[in-house]
């Protein structure tokens, strides 16, 4: 008979807020991202796309600060230094005229990459069932970001 472990009963209180800060980070990267490229991509239809991603990023970020506090830890402030580049190359492109609808799409795929990544990451960590379970949820979340996104992308590419 297989030993299994309760992750409830191992996970060290610290490890998980960690892992939770970590994609808080995450989360509160693409919700400035996509705010960002809202802000700068012309295409009305993109710009809904884009704010509705960074509403969904805004609330996954606000249940990983509930969980956070559960476990005893102070929620990280902000974004990565990465993510934060990656805004800035979105709005330095848009103040010279490069914000084509397809150049925020690759940059928003890009990000979404190391989101699904990056919860990918987390899911091989020893967790509380209940915390696996929100993270199960919000990676798939980030999945249908990165497709949609990638899907977008693939459409306007065709149509060049």
């Amino acid at each position: 008979m297989a030993n299994y472990t309760n992750t409830a009963e191992t996970a060290n209180s610290e490890d998980v807020v960690e892992v939770l800060n970590d994609l808080l980070e995450n989360t509160r990267d693409g919700e400035y991202g996509f705010r960002a490229c809202a802000e700068e991509v012309d295409s009305p239809q993109l710009k809904q796309v884009f704010q509705n991603r960074s509403a969904e990023c805004a609330k996954a970020a606000g249940e990983l600060v509930q969980l956070i506090r559960r476990f005893g830890g102070s929620p990280d402030d902000g974004g990565t230094v990465s993510g934060a580049m990656h805004r800035g190359w979105v709005h330095a492109k848009g103040s010279v005229g490069a914000n084509s609808a397809l150049s925020m799409l690759e940059e928003c795929e890009r990000g979404e990459d190391a989101a699904v990544a990056r919860y990918r990451k987390a899911l091989k960590e020893d967790l509380p069932a209940d915390v696996r379970a929100i993270i199960q949820q919000q990676a798939e979340g980030a999945q249908r970001n990165h497709d949609q996104i990638k899907q977008l992308r693939d459409q306007m590419r065709a149509s060049k």
